[in-house]
């Protein structure tokens, strides 16, 4: 396949405009008020899938937002590739911490990226890789070198649990049939360090509510006569961990994948700077669970994290009351073999056998996924292998990420199809938090490497 670097210069100042304005769209699947606009955004994804010569395109409605389906089919007997992606985004708050509005891009120079990185909710999760994709079929199809059929499956729940694409998957298995399913929603090491996305851990997120008097009370009148609910809230999130950050809850790593020494020693062969790692997120040291390194520690092990915590008066000035509840919401990444409805009730079982006399304690389960690893000697991989080396001049390492992607394990239980992640973001482009923002180098050498996939998977596909 000839070489798509002169194609993006010619395009790309379009290719940037393009993605800029996708990104202003702010799909926040999380809150109601934005159905508007993430429905708007599906729309935007159709246009540009048919702009970029997909034959067929439809917005498939779910129980919740709708899925875009596109395809281009040249030939039944070349294999097909399955893109999946999402075009929602998570919320953008704090918005006191982003140094320009989340959903009015602007592009900055930054340490990591000299030729400029987009800042703006979604820049990199997912709306940039998602249409690094698009911008390769466009590349292929205009320049009549696409290989092979192609399907695309673009969701707009991926930040609440994609609750709706297990639904449409189990309705469309014919539809989304398939050789291999690829997918640009992780990283890279560095920009000089490519690698490929071996494993993903599960995830089980759940929200704890602990109620104590019936109102909120005066803290003088009630004050060391009540139970706390703030206060027992915090002691019991506390009790989660031992001294050396291990999870305390029965049974939670009865069924862990322990990786062998080699395979640990085969992990740290890639790249680390811990002094750059702190400095990155302004910390003095890291800290986890003891025996293991930062990126095991990241990649390979369990975790427990509260993602939010509220209750009683957090307003200007002072309030004296004990709050009648308090709350919290808890996130568990999970490794193979740890199957995510087992925790989460294992989790329930463990936190309500904890809550003191004096106060009550309620687990509401939020959604979930099972961890998932690709073996590094499938056809997709090698394949993914080659467009890397063509691209960067350099074997990517394999490496498992500590992110989650839920339906990567539905897909392949309903679908049967292996998932090659090829993602290009950075670590420090602050997905999830203020200033999240994705490198223009980055975005436009997925454009180059992915239609070498799609050439390298043809032909060792014959």
């Amino acid at each position: 396949m000839k070489s798509a670097i002169p194609y993006i210069q010619e395009n790309k100042s379009r290719f940037i405009e393009e993605l800029i304005n996708l990104l202003k769209i702010p799909s926040i699947s999380a809150d109601s008020n934005y159905k508007g606009d993430v429905v708007k955004t599906a729309e935007v994804v159709r246009d540009s899938l048919l702009n970029a010569g997909c034959d067929k395109v439809e917005i498939c409605e779910t129980p919740g937002f709708p899925i875009v389906y596109g395809e281009k089919m040249i030939n039944p007997d070349l294999p097909t590739i399955l893109v999946y992606g999402h075009y929602d985004v998570q919320p953008p708050d704090p918005l006191d911490l982003w140094d320009s509005p989340p959903f009015e891009p602007v592009i900055k120079k930054t340490e990591l990226h000299p030729e400029g990185a987009i800042f703006a909710r979604g820049a990199c999760d997912d709306k940039g890789q998602m249409y690094m994709h698009v911008k390769a079929l466009e590349y292929m199809t205009k320049t009549d070198q696409l290989p092979c059929n192609v399907k695309f499956m673009i969701e707009g729940e991926e930040e609440v649990g994609s609750e709706s694409l297990g639904w449409f998957v189990e309705r469309n298995q014919e539809k989304l049939s398939n050789d291999v399913i690829l997918i640009s929603d992780t990283g890279m090491i560095s920009p000089d360090v490519p690698s490929i996305t071996t494993g993903l851990r599960g995830l089980s997120y759940v929200e704890v509510e602990i109620t104590g008097p019936n109102r909120d009370l005066h803290s003088g009148l009630y004050g060391g006569a009540v139970a706390n609910p703030i206060n027992v809230l915090t002691k019991m999130i506390a009790s989660l961990h031992d001294e050396d950050n291990h999870i305390t809850i029965p049974g939670f790593y009865d069924n862990v994948d322990e990786l062998s020494l080699e395979e640990r020693a085969k992990m740290g062969e890639a790249p680390f700077s811990k002094e750059a790692y702190k400095k990155s997120i302004d910390i003095n040291d890291t800290y986890g669970e003891k025996g293991y390194t930062t990126n095991e520690r990241n990649s390979i092990r369990p975790t427990l994290d509260v993602n939010g915590i509220w209750g009683g008066y957090i307003g200007e000035g002072a309030k004296t009351v004990i709050a009648s509840k308090a709350y919290a919401k808890i996130s568990m990444r999970l490794v193979p073999n740890q199957n995510w409805e087992d925790i989460t009730e294992l989790f329930t079982k463990h936190f309500e056998s904890i809550a003191p006399a004096g106060v009550s304690a309620k687990v509401t389960p939020h959604h979930g996924g099972q961890a998932y690893v690709t073996p590094i000697d499938s056809l997709g991989y090698k394949a993914a292998e080659k467009a890397y080396e063509a691209t960067f001049g350099k074997t990517p390492i394999p490496q498992r990420s500590g992110g989650s992607i839920p339906i990567v394990a539905l897909f392949e239980k309903e679908l049967k199809s292996k998932t090659i992640l090829m993602g290009f973001g950075l670590d420090s482009d602050a997905i999830h938090s203020p200033n999240e923002h994705f490198g223009i180098w980055n975005y436009l050498k997925g454009i180059e490497t992915i239609p070498q996939f799609y050439h390298y998977f043809t032909e060792m596909s014959k």
